[in-house]
């Protein structure tokens, strides 16, 4: 069940409404160096990132974004924490949002300075929460950080800027306890129809990262709650909208790209399938087609196991079998498996 939420524009996408739930990642280079920044955010486009964010800690940072944007595809969402003046210069200079803590931005009168800004051009703020940062008082009054002190925060913040007449907005409570954030999205998604980014955040490597964020994003996502998401991880950005398309994928929350399947390795397998499979899926990167491909360690199961894949290889001693559909095309040198596999895509690409 997918739950609908008001449409919010940011640059050229569009979030909630119904529309496709968007991928965001974030850059980890220096803001203010305007080509490693341009360079890594040109990369997380081609991977399938929708909309980039890029942390503003200096006024330098601001004024990069204006350059930046001009050699850019996506939305650029400028991060904000403390100085309201970073806020305005982003804004000021191109920012497609603005993604600001009101607990942290200084007051009121600071915060009714970037409000108004925003109000000037058009552009969403994105209202976010986190647990390491909860107010004092809601600690105090739920006894201790608690889903339901998350939201009356989140809340709180979003009704102060309603109130300055200003409501082009997008809520992100994060948490690095993935079952509390799931729990604060539950109770949110119920009282509020603003878009939602989730994601669980300061996840972790490659390894717990990815594990956290599919379980907490696997579990919101199947509740319909969330408009546009961020797989966190300590690593290059580049993987996290590697994951982030793969969760969305096996949701089915979005078609296209090659779907890959292989087979756990046993005593059977005589081919390095490991080594194998990781080629293949770094070598189907490159094919845009809703199709799905098996990596097989054994010639005999493999037909039989890969039948619901469009297209495989299954390894034996020395040679392999191309798989269509579960039926043997043909023969393969084991050192010519990767070549025929990459052949058949092409073919198969071209109709």
């Amino acid at each position: 069940m997918y739950r609908v939420t008001r449409s919010i524009k940011i640059g050229n996408k569009v979030i909630g409404g119904g529309n496709p739930i968007l991928i965001q990642s974030m850059t980890n280079t220096k803001t203010e160096d305007i080509i490693s920044t341009t360079d890594q955010i040109l990369k997380l486009e081609a991977a399938g990132c929708d909309i980039i964010r890029c942390a503003v800690p200096t006024m330098e940072a601001s004024l990069a974004i204006k350059e930046i944007k001009k050699n850019i595809h996506i939305p650029l969402v400028a991060d904000i924490h403390f100085d309201y003046r970073l806020a305005i210069a982003a804004i000021e200079n191109g920012a497609d949002k603005v993604r600001i803590n009101p607990g942290n931005i200084g007051g009121y009168e600071k915060l009714k300075a970037v409000v108004d800004a925003a109000k000037l051009r058009n552009i969403p703020i994105r209202v976010g929460v986190n647990s390491g940062s909860l107010e004092k008082e809601l600690v105090e009054k739920y006894g201790g950080v608690t889903p339901e002190g998350l939201v009356e925060s989140a809340l709180d913040k979003v009704k102060a800027i309603e109130e300055m007449g200003y409501d082009n907005l997008v809520i992100s409570i994060k948490s690095s306890d993935v079952l509390m954030c799931v729990k604060a999205h539950e109770l949110i998604a119920d009282k509020t129809n603003y878009p939602l980014h989730v994601g669980i955040t300061e996840s972790g490597t490659l390894l717990s990262g990815n594990i956290k964020s599919a379980v907490g994003l696997g579990i919101m996502l199947y509740e319909g709650i969330g408009d546009t998401i961020r797989v966190s991880l300590t690593g290059d950005p580049v993987e996290e909208v590697k994951s982030a398309k793969l969760i969305l994928k096996t949701l089915g929350l979005r078609k296209g790209g090659v779907e890959l399947v292989s087979c756990p390795t046993c005593g059977r397998t005589q081919i390095d399938l490991i080594g194998l499979a990781e080629q293949v899926e770094n070598m189907i990167q490159e094919f845009d087609m809703d199709i799905k491909v098996a990596v097989m360690g054994c010639a005999v199961n493999g037909p039989g196991e890969a039948k619901e894949a469009d297209i495989g290889i299954a390894g034996g001693r020395g040679e392999g079998i191309l798989i269509k559909k579960g039926q043997v095309i043909r023969k393969v040198p084991e050192d010519k498996l990767l070549e025929a596999l990459k052949e058949e895509l092409l073919t198969m690409q071209e109709f």
